[in-house]
């Protein structure tokens, strides 16, 4: 997924004409990252790219009070592409979609745009001569159909890297085939450890390119899966006892000029040059605060609380796969240059509000010359908390929320507005969860008292 000048528009207009497409999708997502679109026809681009198109933003999430609900969605041309996953068909035109950016009537950039928080932050990074590059892992379940949600039927009874066959082995090669004719390059896929779960790793690019292609990727998984007979959820723990689907990002900073690895430093023995250093000494410092963009869902506590692999404490390492930040070991870091791996985001977030906080916090380690804390390279499931005084991220939403609210970098990175909705949101969803009756809170109490 190379990072490459916008297309010529009579490029993309010869492009429509040859693959019959008659309708495009204009994608943007409101604050939760949910992915919502306006379709128009084809023959209307010219006037999209030169105009907009307007939409109610009273109605999305996060996005606009009715008093102030007129916008407009600017088609991002670059992000042009001819959806695969639609059936050919003689009588219905083919389909293609945009990411868009959102403005205000006065042509100022919205305030409750996700993908400009993201913008911005990428703007900061480029004063400083860099751009953010990332490449996440991005696990999914597979069931046999949509689940009784009490007991929901994986698809298969595999484990970790075992050869996929049958629905699952033709859903990720259809997966990986589609997002390849969208410019989305699949690096592996394979087999996870849960029964059912799998995995696919994206393509380094950067991190506005990326959190398209994740919104893509989550289409089509759930579209095929469903096509294929299977029902397909990134939810963060879906299963209590199996491993939950996380999505650990892999991040460095890349020279604006050179191309050149900004982490890197062979002379380091982790490979961490001092700008890496700084870099992941804010992300551990705004660790708690960031945690609720990173995973958003009450559900999203389970799987961090849970160990198998997902983190607890707010620590990194190199071997330790529980480690909040690992920095995976490379026989040559001069020639593959050194990643930093954030292991706390889950896909249910919305990549663009993530991305943004993980290079806000990172940047102002960076800024503030942050130095970075030994490496815990033992087992952390087993170490006692009380002997090691180890900060834990956070074990709620709720509790997540109070970090974040009391955070000046979470209203820096998102700005006030999105800030303020993103929190209302997401109190809400934690008060809705309170009062409802779980079916452990049945089997445990029912008979007993």
């Amino acid at each position: 997924m190379p990072n490459s000048p916008a297309p010529n528009p009579d490029d993309v207009l010869a492009l429509i004409r040859d693959q019959k497409v008659q309708s495009i999708e204009l994608l943007f997502t409101d604050v939760a990252g949910i992915h919502k679109a306006v379709t128009i026809d084809a023959d209307g681009l010219p006037a999209a790219l030169e105009r907009g198109v307007w939409f109610d933003g009273s109605a999305v999430e996060g996005f606009a009070r009715v008093v102030e609900s007129d916008m407009y969605l600017a088609p991002d041309l670059a992000t042009f592409a001819v959806v695969p996953w639609e059936p050919a068909r003689p009588d219905v035109g083919r389909t293609a979609r945009m990411f868009c950016d959102v403005f205000m009537p006065n042509g100022q950039p919205s305030a409750g745009d996700p993908r400009g928080a993201l913008r911005r932050a990428l703007a900061e990074a480029a004063e400083m001569g860099a751009r953010y590059m990332v490449a996440p892992e991005l696990e999914f379940y597979l069931f046999r159909e949509m689940p009784e949600y009490a007991h929901p039927l994986p698809d298969d009874q595999g484990g970790y890297f075992d050869a996929a066959d049958g629905a699952a082995r033709v859903i990720r090669k259809r997966v990986s085939d589609a997002l390849r004719s969208m410019g989305i390059v699949v690096e592996a896929s394979h087999h996870e450890v849960g029964a059912g779960q799998h995995e696919l790793d994206l393509a380094p690019a950067d991190a506005l390119h990326i959190a398209d292609a994740i919104v893509t990727t989550r289409m089509a998984v759930r579209t095929i899966a469903a096509q294929e007979g299977r029902f397909a959820t990134f939810m963060p723990k879906p299963l209590a006892d199996a491993p939950g689907n996380g999505m650990h990002v892999h991040q460095w900073l890349e020279d604006a000029q050179s191309g050149a690895n900004r982490f890197t430093d062979p002379a380091n023995s982790y490979g961490l040059s001092g700008e890496a250093q700084a870099f992941m000494a804010g992300q551990l410092v705004h660790a708690r605060a960031i945690c609720a963009v990173l995973a958003p869902l009450v559900n999203s506590y389970k799987r961090l609380m849970s160990g198998l692999e997902a983190p607890i404490y707010v620590t990194w390492a190199q071997l330790n796969r529980g480690a909040l930040l690992r920095v995976p070991r490379t026989t040559d870091p001069s020639r593959q240059g050194t990643r930093v791996e954030m292991r706390c985001p889950d896909p249910s977030c919305n990549p663009y509000l993530a991305f943004a906080m993980l290079l806000h916090a990172g940047l102002r380690g960076l800024r503030e010359g942050l130095a970075l804390p030994p490496a815990a390279e033992e087992e952390l499931y087993a170490v006692s908390n009380r002997s090691r005084h180890l900060t834990t991220l956070p074990e709620s939403l709720s509790e997540a929320l109070d970090e974040l609210e009391v955070s000046d970098l979470a209203r820096e990175a998102l700005g006030l507005h999105l800030f303020e909705r993103f929190l209302e949101a997401k109190r809400l969803e934690w008060k809705d969860y309170l009062p409802v009756v779980s079916p452990w809170e049945l089997e445990r109490y029912l008979s007993t008292y």
